[in-house]
């Protein structure tokens, strides 16, 4: 498999799954860049909207909650896309999106994607299931924190995590905690009782997940 920066953005579930035409002009449409880690990709309520990818490293997203507070409440790894335009009857952009350490992404500009879909009319389809994704994934995100306990809303989150990446979570203990609006203390607590069963492993800035099944079974009852 290659290893060069498009290879791998033509290989991410959102873009492998366009028609062959639709996603050439995609790629050639977008650009690569570099983000350090902490560095600002877009703010929310950014005029100039677009669908970017991450093709290395990984993604914070942040919400302003009421009062002026950043609250930290998703992690996009490499592999996922994101994005919303307002060429195409959106707004300005709803989330805060920062590097949690050095990055690659691809981006989309609405000027991008405007002139992809003038040729490529199909790609009105293809934003619209990438909004609803997204929509979705915010409303399980609601269920859970209004019906789950908080060490059920740590597990749920460790399973969509390592959904993502193939069974490595890649978040740290502080992140989890501040996510699921915990101590890091009590996160390291439950953690560590779920390592001493086999359910998973924690390492540095990570918790790989050994037993899914088990874990899915303690969510549900």
């Amino acid at each position: 498999m290659s290893d060069e920066p498009l290879d791998i953005v033509a290989a991410i579930p959102w873009f492998a799954g366009q028609p062959p035409a639709l996603r050439s002009a995609l790629l050639a449409a977008g650009r690569l860049s570099r983000r350090g880690a902490g560095e600002w990709v877009h703010g929310e309520g950014d005029e100039e909207t677009g669908v970017l990818a991450v093709v290395d490293g990984g993604l914070k997203l942040y919400s302003q909650a009421s009062g002026g507070r950043e609250a930290l409440f998703g992690l996009l790894p490499a592999g996922t896309v994101i994005g919303q335009s307002a060429a195409f009857g959106g707004g300005p952009r709803i989330v805060t999106a920062i590097a949690a350490r050095p990055s690659q992404i691809f981006t989309l500009s609405d000027r991008a994607l405007r002139q992809v879909a003038a040729a490529q009319p199909e790609l009105w389809q293809a934003l619209s299931a990438l909004v609803y994704g997204q929509l979705r994934n915010m409303t399980q995100g609601l269920a859970e924190l209004l019906a789950l306990k908080p060490r059920e809303r740590m597990i749920a989150r460790l399973l969509q995590f390592a959904a993502m990446t193939g069974g490595v979570a890649e978040v740290s203990q502080a992140d989890l905690a501040e996510m699921i609006g915990v101590t890091r203390k009590a996160v390291n607590g439950w953690l560590g009782a779920l390592e001493a069963e086999g359910r998973l492993r924690v390492g540095y800035g990570e918790v790989e997940v050994l037993d899914r099944p088990g874990l899915e079974r303690m969510l549900a009852g």
